[in-house]
């Protein structure tokens, strides 16, 4: 009965260590999962270090684009304000033109007037009759010339304006490229604090899985 009794025992006893050793060894990591779990963080590592330095090169491009737009716009803008100063300067000077042609075109008039009287009070050979044809010649001479400046002062006018079309073109072109780098600058950086939370995750796995926890 007491050989029974003790073999019976024995077959448990070696049961529950069997129950034990098996349950240590569950618990235990598999150690070439481990080193798979370790090689695969590393990788990712490398993978979000690429991706970091790829944007942040790519977001340093983006603000020297942004740079560039910003001097392009100021530059631009300082020529558009430039040619509005070439038309108001134009348009003085056209306006002071017209009014010197139309003085000049009052004084021919007045000057064919003065002609016609003088020719029927002294006669066509008269000193006063000569005397008045030459103020006509001069003053049709002054007209003709304030005529030649009013020309001038058109093309000038529509060059100028043309070009200040031209400028504010550039400027409304500029404004667009420089919304649209900062609109990536600025994606740039999102993607940088991304990489950033990515590295970040995958080095505290790597740490994780090296103390096989």
């Amino acid at each position: 009965m007491n050989a029974e009794r003790a073999v019976r025992r024995g077959v448990l006893a070696i049961a529950f260590a069997g129950l034990l050793a098996g349950g240590a060894y569950a618990q235990s990591p598999d150690p070439s999962s481990q080193q798979q779990d370790i090689k695969d963080d590393k990788k990712d590592i490398r993978s979000d270090k690429k991706d970091l330095a790829k944007d942040r090169a790519d977001r340093n491009a983006d603000q020297r684009d942004i740079n560039k737009d910003k001097r392009d716009l100021a530059a631009d803008r300082k020529d558009r304000n430039q040619d509005q100063r070439d038309i108001n300067h134009d348009r003085r000077d056209l306006n002071k033109d017209r009014a010197d042609r139309n003085k000049d075109q009052r004084d021919i008039n007045k000057d064919k007037s003065q002609l016609a009287s003088d020719v029927k009070k002294y006669g066509a050979n008269s000193s006063q009759a000569q005397a008045d044809r030459k103020d006509l010649h001069a003053d049709r001479v002054d007209r003709n010339k304030d005529q030649k400046d009013i020309n001038h002062d058109r093309k000038g006018l529509a060059k100028d304006r043309a070009d200040r079309n031209a400028d504010q073109r550039d400027i409304n072109k500029d404004k667009r490229d420089l919304h649209a780098d900062r609109k990536d600058r600025n994606q740039d950086q999102k993607d940088i604090h991304k990489d950033k939370k990515d590295l970040h995750k995958d080095r505290k796995d790597l740490r994780h899985d090296r103390r096989g926890h």
